[in-house]
């Protein structure tokens, strides 16, 4: 397998995740030959990043009314290593990759119940001001709860 640019040692990487989040593949994600459809694979991505940014305490500015900062994706890729299929339990593991000014560099993981890596993923998530659109600077706080996750 060839690795993705974003992962320099593959074992080394995969055992730096921290954080995980359990999904079962359900039948209305899957095709007509019973594999998950590859689109499915960004929604578990997005369940997993929601599920992390709440559990490290980010969530509770960003989901609560009245908050100034919302995430929004700037951009997100899946590679595919292991076909997956209806009923398969995952485990969606997420960690904080690079922290920028406005922005975190996110690394996703999905393996199946035997351990085996099914996809890798990579994305770049940016705290905008929900008044004016513009990214919106980490305070202390919520780079603390990104360098600590």
């Amino acid at each position: 397998m060839a690795l993705p640019s974003y992962i320099n040692d593959l074992q080394e990487w995969s055992e730096s995740f921290h954080y995980n989040y359990p999904i079962t593949v359900r039948f209305s994600e899957t095709d007509a030959f019973g594999h998950m459809n590859n689109t499915v694979s960004f929604v578990y991505f997005e369940q997993g990043r929601i599920s992390f940014f709440k559990d490290i305490g980010l969530g509770e500015e960003w989901f609560s009314n009245g908050g100034e900062g919302i995430p929004v994706t700037a951009d997100l890729h899946c590679d595919y290593i292991r076909q997956v299929f209806f009923d398969e339990n995952l485990l969606v593991s997420v960690k904080v990759a690079e922290i920028g000014n406005s922005s975190v560099d996110l690394h996703y993981k999905v393996t199946n119940e035997k351990g085996d890596i099914c996809m890798t993923g990579r994305g770049r998530m940016v705290q905008v001001s929900q008044k004016t659109g513009k990214s919106l600077p980490w305070n202390e706080q919520a780079r603390s709860l990104l360098e600590h996750a």
